[in-house]
């Protein structure tokens, strides 16, 4: 046998049962409301797409008597009292089925509810066992639990991803920490891909969140851990997304830009589904947004660069496959993705998101907290090295 030795890796499917690719979002869940036999279908959705547009009235209208309920507004990073007001409007309801339309934190915070209301969670206090935390060497606990028993479809409405994901994040606002929840059967049952709603997705929003879905393939193409399938996803994922942004960027009415740009957000949560870590730029990322609120998607646009620098002394080689796609072969990944995401009009430092250098040793020690820190390609160890690393970024 010769050539390089192969790294067996598993692949495992999600509890996610159909994704509707350019259907209209109302016809698409009446549809899905129907064939899951759902008879109280509560809504939880963006207050600005229910009081600003009818795009939340069609979907009502399409439901008709199996419409149960809804709850609109759902802070940055689902705070858990968020949570639990949205879970208790829910279990009110009576909710079969749970649908939310809007961004990533309306998305994650679904999925959450489904398992507050699988058990009965209703207080701060209910919620902490259930949550992942990392413990002090390193290693991460993923608490054992009951899946949810009511299942949640999702229409996203911008391009973090987190639709496709098992993974679901709430904020503790007591400590101001971002934490984890996850269960096979927290995916959701179906996910609607329907461009035409993202329409009225605020720019900045729709930018950068497409940011944070690249983040997820240039960690992935970062990364020693994964492998030729997560790879070319990844690969594939970054030219959508580089293509759909810029195309979006100059006509926010083309709706097949916004589709290219919603199927490479999809590709890039593929490889964080079948386990490939990601690393010290999400970490950051999760710090930023649970510890000094800083938007989901601005927080890729600032450290995925500097991530990539950092980096590059360890997997320097790998990294070039993301100058190649984007269309710059030869010259330093965080340069090419620095450049990229400038076009986009994103913010590019933590001053330009309101952290200042005296934050940096509390969001260092938020990041040791992160499930992802550790799985970083060059090895982190301590706050101080991260407070090192933060320093690059200011």
């Amino acid at each position: 046998m010769s050539g390089p030795a192969i790294t067996p890796a598993t692949y495992v499917q999600t509890a996610t049962e159909r994704v509707l690719i350019g259907e209209a979002a109302a016809d698409a869940i009446a549809g899905e409301a129907t064939r899951l036999n759902a008879s109280r279908v509560f809504l939880l959705v963006s207050r600005s797409l229910n009081r600003n547009t009818d795009e939340i009235s069609k979907i009502t209208k399409a439901l008709d008597t199996r419409f149960a309920g809804l709850h609109d507004g759902m802070p940055a990073h689902g705070p858990r009292s968020a949570v639990l007001a949205a879970t208790a409007a829910a279990r009110e309801a009576r909710a079969d089925l749970i649908v939310s339309v809007g961004g990533g934190s309306v998305t994650d915070a679904a999925k959450v509810v489904s398992l507050c209301l699988k058990h009965n969670l209703k207080t701060h206090e209910d919620m902490e066992p259930f949550h992942m935390f990392v413990n002090e060497e390193g290693s991460v606990t993923n608490p054992t639990f009951d899946g949810p028993d009511v299942r949640v479809i999702c229409v996203p409405t911008t391009l973090s991803g987190g639709e496709f994901n098992t993974l679901s994040g709430a904020t503790d606002e007591r400590v101001k920490l971002k934490q984890g929840y996850e269960h096979r059967m927290m995916a959701p049952v179906a996910i609607v891909l329907d461009p035409s709603v993202t329409r009225h997705t605020p720019e900045w929003q729709w930018l950068s969140t497409g940011v944070r879905a690249l983040d997820h393939a240039i960690e992935t193409l970062g990364s020693f851990q994964s492998n030729y399938f997560c790879d070319s996803m990844a690969e594939s994922a970054l030219q959508l997304l580089g293509e759909g942004l810029a195309r979006v960027k100059a006509d926010p009415a083309d709706m097949d830009g916004r589709l290219k740009c919603q199927v490479g957000a999809w590709q890039s949560m593929i490889p964080v589904i079948a386990g490939v870590p990601m690393g010290l730029s999400h970490a950051t990322g999760h710090a930023l947004g649970g510890t000094f609120d800083v938007p989901h998607g601005h927080t890729s646009c600032v450290m995925a660069p500097f991530a990539l620098a950092f980096n590059a002394s360890v997997n320097g080689e790998r990294q070039k496959r993301i100058s190649a796609v984007l269309g710059a072969s030869g010259e330093a990944a965080h340069v090419v993705t620095d450049r990229l995401i400038r076009s986009l009009g994103m913010p590019r430092s933590l001053g330009e998101v309101g952290v200042k250098k005296s934050d940096l040793p509390r969001l260092a020690e938020a990041i040791m907290q992160d499930i992802w820190t550790r799985t970083n390609p060059r090895p982190v160890e301590t706050a101080a090295e991260v407070t090192t690393f933060l320093e690059t970024a200011l």
